[in-house]
């Protein structure tokens, strides 16, 4: 099981005190103290551990966030940054002495430039939100979290997320040109703006991915980029894993960039088909769905290049759409995956690690055998083209053995993604599902620089402070 610091008794032997001083700063229904209402924030995506917080507030202002972050700093309260609570790391997970700043209040959007290609908006306005803003215009924001309906900017700049689309687009770090933010001092400082490149350090590239540990974003000015004229992708259907990850290296070889490459295997095909009737191979080991956008004509020429090199790997199936709603067929089970896996297991862990494209059918054949080891099933949903994996861990965790096994299972395979050649983390963070992996992937010394980064913004380590590193220091 994961572990959480214990709380300061000092901190709450000042519980009334804390809430109290919090509700001065912000008035009206804006502090949460009482039981049963902080029940809803004492867990995030990672639903498995919860644990309830101090207290929460929800601000409305940047300068409000600044002035319980004083407070939060001078009576030593740790402090947890929350948006949607989406995150599948455990990164809003609440600390029992901590206060949690909710951002779901600060959603406006703030201003819109055409000309200059832009938009700036508060953070907790939501990732589709950005899109629907700009979208009668021609223009999108590129970066589409699997949570995009729900999943807020601010978190979205905190774990650096990304989605299926991120192979042409990339990340939110690809798509960011400036950000408003809060120390804990209750600084406010800005950083970068509407333009390509800020002066100074890249304090830009360092807070985007930093998982609310050096400072609370509050506002994000993002590029919003021009719709291509249509989108349409092909399904095809394999022997097997290892197949069809042969099939996704050959994708990336041969210098075409696909808008997403998405991987499914049989046990995610199936579950998916059931939940969506979305017409997918059922005989398939694995599947593949392709997307392209541009003019019909270039959509045509890349969907035939990519359905001869899918050809050379001997496919069971292969459908290439013709018009948008066969598209949209395709990609409807891929879209309500995580409700069609949530069908047919209790529970489940969504790992998140990264490897080399070349290595994919190897490290897809490595986890089918340790799952096979540990008695558990697992399901392979995933933007191949990034090698960004996501096995889905599936048991009862009403069954303490099968909860040890899993947690354990879920750690092999981010252990085995490091020894790869890649990370433990593409695009959910690290938070504390991850934190103790942190060995696996730096060395001591690393990770000493990292705290002395963490330092240096918050001395005392108020923000976030049982997230990404481990609990007990380097040796």
């Amino acid at each position: 099981m994961i572990k959480l610091p214990p709380p300061k008794p000092e901190v709450l032997a000042r519980r009334d005190q804390i809430i109290a001083g919090l509700r001065e700063l912000v008035p009206g229904d804006g502090v949460i103290g009482d039981t049963l209402r902080l029940r809803p924030y004492e867990t995030d995506g990672l639903a498995i551990y919860r644990q309830p917080p101090l207290a929460v507030v929800l601000p409305e202002t940047t300068e409000q966030v600044a002035a319980v972050l004083r407070f939060c700093q001078a009576n030593g309260v740790r402090v947890v940054p929350r948006g949607a609570g989406t995150s599948l790391s455990g990164g809003a997970l609440p600390l029992e002495d901590a206060v949690v700043v909710g951002m779901m209040r600060m959603n406006a959007i703030l201003d819109v430039d055409f000309a200059d290609r832009c938009a700036t908006v508060q953070a907790g306005v939501t990732n589709l939100a950005i899109t629907g803003a700009v979208a009668d215009r021609g223009f999108f924001y590129a970066p589409d979290p699997s949570s995009q309906l729900a999943c807020m900017i601010g978190g979205n700049v905190n774990m650096n997320s990304g989605g299926a689309h991120c192979l042409k687009y990339g990340v939110t770090a690809n798509n960011l040109l400036g950000l408003r933010v809060v120390t804990i001092d209750g600084d406010i400082l800005d950083i970068g703006g509407a333009h390509l490149d800020a002066a100074g350090y890249d304090w830009l590239g360092l807070i985007t991915g930093s998982e609310g540990m050096l400072v609370i974003v509050t506002e994000v000015t993002v590029r919003i980029l021009r719709a291509a004229e249509g989108a349409r992708a092909m399904l095809a259907g394999f022997r097997s894993n290892a197949v069809a990850g042969a099939c996704v290296d050959a994708v990336i070889a041969s210098g075409i960039i696909p808008v997403a490459l998405e991987f499914m295997d049989r046990p995610a095909i199936h579950a998916c088909e059931a939940y969506a009737e979305a017409g997918y191979p059922m005989d398939a080991a694995a599947m593949l769905i392709i997307e392209v956008e541009g003019a019909e004509a270039e959509q045509d020429f890349l969907l035939g290049r990519l359905a001869e090199i899918c050809r050379r790997f001997d496919p069971i199936s292969l459908r290439v759409a013709t018009t948008e709603e066969e598209s949209a067929a395709i990609w409807k089970g891929r879209k309500g995956a995580f409700g069609a896996v949530g069908r047919i297991t209790p529970d489940y862990f969504c790992m998140d690690g990264v490897i080399p494209t070349s290595r994919l059918p190897e490290t897809l054949q490595r986890i089918g055998e340790m799952a096979n080891d540990a008695e558990l099933a697992v399901c392979n949903i995933f933007p191949a083209g990034d090698g960004n994996l996501h096995p889905r861990c599936m048991f009862d965790a009403n069954d303490a053995v099968q909860f040890a096994r899993a947690e354990k299972l879920g750690a092999d395979i981010l252990k085995l993604c490091v020894a790869m050649g890649g990370c433990l983390t593409g695009e959910h963070g690290v938070g504390i599902e991850k934190r103790d992996l942190m060995g696996v992937q730096f060395s001591s010394g690393e990770l000493d620089q990292q705290r002395r980064i963490k330092t240096a913004f918050d001395p005392d380590w108020l923000l976030n402070p049982a997230k990404v590193f481990p609990l007990q220091p380097a040796a």
